[in-house]
């Protein structure tokens, strides 16, 4: 409880020192300038080896090139730390 107590006076302190002028808006901590530098690369890699696969017919090329477009995909996503509910199972 006491852990409560002094994110709630940390919080009143940052509020007051805003001003008046945004007392009533929340403070965020926003990341700037988020990088994703690998998830460009995984997916121009994953691209070229899906056109590759389609030019030379190559199946397992064309299955590996997907397979790394969606991954790729996948590192875009803002959220990907948070933990997902799962939904309850209907019976």
């Amino acid at each position: 409880m006491a852990d409560d107590h002094e994110g709630l006076s940390s919080l009143e302190g940052r509020s007051r020192e805003a001003g008046p002028d945004h007392a009533g808006t929340p403070v965020r901590d926003v990341p700037r300038g988020r990088g994703y530098g690998s998830a460009w690369l995984w997916l121009a890699i994953g691209i070229a080896g899906l056109g590759t696969g389609i030019a030379i017919g190559h199946g397992l090329l064309i299955a590996g090139g997907l397979v790394l477009a969606g991954m790729a995909g996948q590192l875009f996503d803002p959220d990907r730390r948070r933990p997902r509910r799962r939904l309850p199972r209907p019976r």
